[in-house]
């Protein structure tokens, strides 16, 4: 019972949420489903590490479709090179049971999971740039779906 009222909550989040935080929220989707993968990985369980490999693949995806190729520009651009480079990198690291590969991705949406929660709750595009964010708040419409 408690397993569907947390899934009715997520959904709730999602479908209210403003754009910028569906991101945040894919980018915790994502971080939570390879984590689990790699710990699958590890325990022999690998059924449930496909399941949480293809759910971070699937938001990925979502991620590189909402990309706002217009207003967001060059920002856009590179961050659609980025998790196209993410996508090859963790299905090159499925096929080699490499779980540095995993690592490695994990890292990286950690740090634009970081930028854009220093975006989300105050800190301006300004500062998120002097920090070493190169990220707009017009470089996404608003994903279309996030599985937990």
């Amino acid at each position: 019972m408690f397993g569907n009222g947390a899934k009715d909550y997520r959904r709730m989040e999602v479908v209210t949420a403003d754009p910028k935080r569906l991101v945040i929220l894919c980018y915790e989707s994502v971080i939570g489903n390879l984590r689990l993968a790699r710990s699958c990985y590890e325990s022999g369980e690998f059924e449930v590490k496909a399941n949480a490999l293809q759910k971070a693949l699937d938001v990925i995806c979502e991620l590189r479709n909402a990309l706002d190729f217009e207003r967001g520009g060059e920002i856009a651009r590179n961050l659609d090179a980025l998790y196209a480079y993410m996508n090859r990198r963790l299905l090159d690291a499925d096929l080699r049971k490499d779980l540095q590969g995993i690592d490695e991705v994990v890292a990286m949406l950690e740090d634009l999971e970081s930028a854009w929660k220093e975006i989300f709750y105050g800190r301006t595009e300004t500062a998120a740039e002097e920090a070493g964010t190169r990220l707009s708040t017009v470089a996404y419409r608003a994903p279309a779906a996030i599985s937990a």
